[in-house]
């Protein structure tokens, strides 16, 4: 089995890359639904507890702890199904993606989703998940969090780097051919050629 897992700033593409994956019939495992359901245990809001669950669930069991929660989840979606590759979405730091390797050994294959500041912020406005999409201060600040927390060094470390400037088609094309999927697998293939390609999830 290999496993690809994702890096990459908001609005880089990493949640169109997952897109991609699911209508290829990859599965798909988001790291952030560790923290939702975690939020969900304990009677919180995961649009609200978010931030503050993942860090606790790093202070009680390490810093690994998200990664060490999604690894059992990795196996389980390729489990009794005739697929090669599962898709990780999310990765934020290093010894995340040490636990990985650790894991997975030679199977597992990072990729960075790199997209310019001002390109991300008009995705991620465009995109108006909530109101902190179209402040750019937002979006810097969340950066800095982001890059503070190991992501820089993560992006640094990646095997495959993904540019996500030009049309939507050639990024989904680029992404297929990374996950070594056919583009008649699924709708995934028939995007505007002059659609900027954006993040649909985080």
């Amino acid at each position: 089995m290999n496993v690809i897992g994702t890096v990459g700033l908001p609005g880089s593409g990493k949640g169109e890359a997952a897109n991609v994956a699911e209508t290829a019939g990859v599965p798909v495992v988001v790291m952030g639904d560790v923290i939702r359901e975690e939020c969900r245990e304990r009677g919180l809001d995961p649009a609200e507890h978010h931030g503050r669950i993942a860090g606790l669930l790093r202070e009680e069991e390490g810093d690994d702890a998200i990664a060490a929660r999604t690894i059992p989840r990795i196996r389980e979606a390729a489990e009794g199904r005739d697929v090669d590759t599962v898709l990780v979405d999310g990765l934020r730091s290093t010894v995340e993606l040490e636990r990985f390797r650790e894991a997975f050994g030679d199977d597992f294959t990072l990729v960075a989703v790199h997209a310019p500041f001002e390109l991300r912020a008009e995705r991620l406005g465009e995109r108006g998940r909530d109101d902190s999409d179209s402040d750019l201060e937002a979006l810097r600040e969340r950066d800095e969090r982001e890059i503070a927390l190991g992501l820089g060094e993560t992006l640094e470390r990646a095997d495959v780097e993904i540019d996500n400037t030009g049309t939507l088609e050639a990024f989904r094309e680029r992404v297929r051919e990374v996950l070594d999927v056919d583009a008649g697998t699924g709708s995934g293939a028939t995007g505007s050629n002059a659609e900027p390609a954006g993040g649909g999830r985080r």
